[in-house]
């Protein structure tokens, strides 16, 4: 949700990947959303979102991203990168059959890969 961890975001995937457009899927918190698995409804319309991204723009890659000062998710970042590999598997059950991975915007906007 947060624009200041959009487009570095945005420019890291471009680069990384080679790829010309990036779907974007904002939501309040998403990493603790998927992590903690118990809206449903926003579960439903997170998944609903990554399908039309999937299978109507092609999409290839799935990024789960958090960030510093997420206002969202005041936690420190250890917490908020475990939520991330939580939500990185919880996405992988999904089935969409695309790779999955998880990022870190730091303080400088910079992105890191989270493994």
């Amino acid at each position: 949700m947060d624009g200041r961890v959009q487009i570095p975001v945005i420019e890291w995937l471009r680069k990384k990947y080679g790829v010309d457009y990036v779907d974007m899927i904002t939501e309040l918190v998403p990493n603790k959303i998927l992590a903690e698995g118990k809206d449903d409804t926003l579960l439903k319309s997170i998944k609903r979102r990554i399908e039309i991204s999937v299978n109507k723009h092609a999409s290839k890659l799935i990024a789960i991203v958090g960030h510093y000062d997420c206002a969202g998710n005041p936690v420190e970042k250890e917490v908020q990168l475990k939520q991330i590999l939580i939500a990185i598997e919880r996405v992988k059950a999904w089935n969409f059959k695309v790779q999955v991975i998880g990022l870190w915007v730091n303080e400088n906007w910079e992105v890191c890969e989270v493994t």
